[in-house]
């Protein structure tokens, strides 16, 4: 819906408002239009009946209202509602409101009135260059439009490069996956397939540190033998040698230690006691059990080693084998495939010419159907040819057979009104002649106009004898007597109401007939009731089940089709 300030920024609104209240007398002027050479029209009209008001109006206030600048609309509308009720309150009409003002103003305002008109001419653009803005952002907005949209389609577009790649990544980890997942159950069959041999020794830094662990239990036992030694020194020997003989053995301890963590051969410790040669004895067992220990180990390493390598060559020339099988295997599925390929090759040639070959024997049908649809349609329209000849012949010869019963007809139908005419006139002549005969002298008048009556309305003037049945001939009869009855009273009445003939009034009953007769109340009320017996009063209307209301029409039709004149038509 538009609002307030968009209904009245063309100034057309003002001036109808202006108008309605007399004070506009050139609304016929205003235009409806919205363009800028409309408005300026507009607001320089109403620009001296708003200064007539005394409105604070100018050029800022118009310019503000023809760009639906927020409130500037309903401030002047309040302004023109204070400034109408006042003058419809002091009773004024807009002449009286000029002649009342002072002549130094109007001329002021005259001045003014065509610097606001050029100054309003200046601040409003004109319709061309606001039609070029319009044109430019319209134009813009498409390309931002169409900018908008290359972009997303080429993000589509990438969003599908990136897409299909991101399949293609996922197609080739899948097939990585079913590779390596058939690599692992070949390597697993291998696996099983494989002899069990022992498990080889083991590393190195393992292998070090269990040797550290024995030598620290040696290392321990040294020490468990060489303490009980000492005690039994000890109390073998006087108190006097007991810390010489400590010191010595602590420091032969230190050296023994010492040489046990370099993998030195124990040195021999000059004790001067008695048990120097029983350590010495201890140390070069324990020297030759480490010795004998390191040997057994190199020896079964190196027979774990060439065992392992006869192994491995084993395994490497059993790879090598199925290597090989695999090989001829796939040379052999190569083969094959190709040979279903050359196969499959052939097979698509085939189908290709018999495709070919059924297309060839479509068309052949479809022209062959076609040329028969054609002959089928020739001979249909030759045949309708023909039937539509026979039915104009039908035709033809049934019009000429009405025309004939027609003109049989038409022919009957004259005769028998001339010959009826004929016999009337004969009949009235030898009725004529027959009542001459018999009296001698003229027809009554009456008479006539009886006889004439009965020949213009072709009834017989005589009673023909009827050789027909008794029943038809007197009903024929009655009626015959009915109808000329019907023409004699008519006749009569015809006499008496036209006062002709035997009710041809006298002299005196006219000089009578010229005075105005007296009123009869009687004869007045029976003709009432006569009237209204033989023409009963119209019942009055029903009552309408709706209250009344305008009804609306509208005339539709083409230019200059008497749309305005039935229009009138109706009005009148």
């Amino acid at each position: 819906k538009e609002n307030v300030s968009k209904l009245f920024s063309s100034g057309y609104l003002f001036g109808e408002i202006l108008f309605k209240y007399g004070l506009q007398d050139d609304f016929s002027s205003f235009s409806k239009g919205r363009t800028a050479d409309s408005k300026l029209n507009n607001f320089t009209r109403i620009e001296s009946v708003v200064k007539l008001l005394e409105i604070p109006y100018d050029t800022n206030v118009a310019k503000s209202i023809m760009n639906e600048n927020h409130g500037a609309a309903t401030k002047l509308l309040y302004q023109l509602f204070i400034a109408l009720g006042r003058k419809a309150k002091k009773n004024l009409t807009g002449v009286a409101m000029e002649t009342m003002r002072p002549s130094a103003p109007v001329k002021l305002e005259t001045i003014e009135s065509a610097i606001h008109k050029e100054r309003l001419k200046q601040l409003v653009p004109r319709q061309v260059d606001v039609n070029f803005e319009t044109l430019v952002e319209r134009y813009q907005s498409k390309q931002k439009l169409q900018e908008e949209m290359a972009v997303k389609a080429k993000q589509e577009e990438e969003m599908k490069v990136r897409k299909y790649q991101q399949d293609l990544r996922q197609r080739g980890l899948e097939k990585s996956r079913l590779t390596r997942d058939k690599q692992n159950e070949v390597m697993q069959k291998i696996r099983d397939a494989q002899v069990r041999i022992p498990k080889p020794p083991e590393s190195k830094k393992s292998t070090k540190t269990k040797q550290e662990i024995r030598k620290e239990v040696e290392i321990q036992e040294v020490k468990d033998h060489i303490s009980s030694f000492e005690e039994s020194m000890r109390t073998n020997l006087p108190p006097q040698s007991s810390v010489h003989l400590d010191s010595e053995f602590e420091a032969k301890q230190d050296v023994d230690l010492e040489s046990r963590v370099l993998r030195k051969p124990l040195q021999p410790i000059a004790l001067k006691t008695a048990g120097d040669d029983y350590v010495s004895k201890v140390k070069k067992r324990l020297n030759e059990d480490a010795v004998a220990r390191k040997e057994r180990e190199k020896r079964r390493r190196r027979v774990l080693i060439e065992q392992l390598k006869a192994h491995e060559a084993q395994e490497e020339q059993r790879r090598e084998e199925m290597l090989v099988k695999r090989l001829m295997r796939q040379s052999q599925q190569e083969k094959r495939i190709a040979v279903q390929l050359m196969q499959i090759r052939h097979e698509k040639q085939v189908i290709k010419e018999n495709r070919i070959f059924r297309e060839k024997q479509y068309t052949e049908r479809r022209l062959k159907d076609f040329e028969d649809a054609l002959n089928r349609e020739a001979e249909m329209c030759r045949l309708a040819q023909i039937e539509y000849r026979d039915q104009i012949q039908k035709a033809e010869d049934e019009r000429r057979e009405l025309l004939e019963e027609r003109r049989k007809a038409k022919y009957e139908k004259h005769y028998d009104i001339c010959q009826q005419i004929l016999s009337d006139i004969v009949d009235f002549s030898c009725k004529i002649g027959e009542y001459r005969e018999l009296t001698e002298g003229d027809v009554p008048e009456k008479l006539f106009r009886e006889w004439k009556g009965y020949f213009d309305a072709a009834l017989p003037l005589y009673s023909y004898e009827i050789l027909t049945e008794d029943e038809i001939e007197r009903s024929k009869e009655l009626l015959v007597e009915e109808e000329r009855n019907k023409l004699t009273d008519e006749s009569d009445f015809i006499e008496y109401r036209g006062a002709v003939g035997e009710w041809a009034p006298s002299d005196e009953a006219l000089d009578v007939a010229q005075i105005p007769p007296k009123d009869n109340p009687i004869l007045g009320h029976i003709i009432q009731k006569l009237f209204n017996i033989i023409y009963p009063p119209e019942p009055p209307p029903p009552t309408p089940e709706f209250p009344p209301f305008p009804v609306k029409a509208c005339f539709l039709g083409k230019f200059f089709s008497g749309k305005t004149t039935a229009v009138q038509r109706l009005i009148a």
